[in-house]
């Protein structure tokens, strides 16, 4: 990955996250944090 790439793709996760905070009240973050955190659980299962 180059640094380019690495900055466009940082400069979108924190439009998303902004996006997000003003008119999704950081319901969608909530969201994915929850899945995240339930598939980090089952990966350390079948670990």
């Amino acid at each position: 990955m180059t640094n380019t790439i690495a900055i466009c793709l940082g400069v979108l996760i924190v439009a998303g996250l902004i996006a997000d905070a003003i008119w999704a009240d950081w319901a969608n973050l909530v969201f994915l944090f929850k899945k995240f955190t339930a598939f980090t659980e089952w990966m350390a299962f079948w670990r």
